[in-house]
């Protein structure tokens, strides 16, 4: 029997990371398919106070097309060679494999994990789609105290992305239920994902 993928989406800061872990499934973390930081196609930020900085929450940041690969080689046959991203160092520290032995479903999250749902429907991988949101403010501190305890970037960059993450959170949840992604709060996709895959 194929393995079928679930997909989180969502801002970053909503609390993929830790309903992934909860569920206790497989976990693909496609925020390792970031580019490299040396990497010249990166897109920069053109206005604002990060002027001239790369921009990562663009998804011309990342490579889909890799990840899309990987998720279906994982569905095909239940392995795959993974990158370790390292989001303080801007860069790919090495690579892992993912088994997910008898497992009949596995959890993908990332911020642009909703740029993966169409591609997983069209090859058939995809069991369900959701985008994990709740209120702006509870995201931003959230993403805040993570992005500071984990020493992700400099802490003026972080409170400068941090902003203008909140002031973008709106569109961000609207992109995602765009590409087919059901709007849940923690808890909902919690107990969606817990009676699609039969257990809980």
């Amino acid at each position: 029997m194929q393995c079928r993928v679930i997909v989180l989406a969502g801002p970053s800061g909503a609390g993929k990371s830790r309903l992934a872990e909860r569920l206790g499934m497989p976990i693909l973390r496609l925020d390792d398919f970031y580019k490299d930081g040396s990497d010249p196609t990166l897109p920069r930020i053109e206005h604002g106070p990060n002027h001239g900085l790369v921009d990562w929450d663009h998804p011309e940041s990342w490579t889909p097309d890799d990840a899309v690969d990987t998720l279906e080689r994982l569905c095909r046959t239940r392995r795959a060679e993974v990158p370790v991203y390292d989001i303080a160092h801007d860069g790919r520290t090495g690579w892992q494999v993912l088994e997910l032995r008898d497992a009949p479903y596995f959890v993908a999250e990332g911020i642009f994990a909703q740029d993966v749902v169409q591609a997983c429907a069209e090859r058939g991988l995809l069991a369900g789609a959701y985008c994990v949101r709740q209120h702006p403010l509870v995201t931003f501190w959230r993403r805040l105290t993570r992005d500071l305890r984990e020493h992700r970037k400099p802490p003026l960059v972080l409170v400068k992305r941090g902003f203008a993450l909140l002031a973008d959170q709106k569109r961000v949840v609207e992109d995602a239920v765009a590409k087919g992604c059901a709007p849940v709060t923690p808890d909902e996709a919690y107990d969606r994902i817990t009676t699609l895959v039969g257990v809980g």
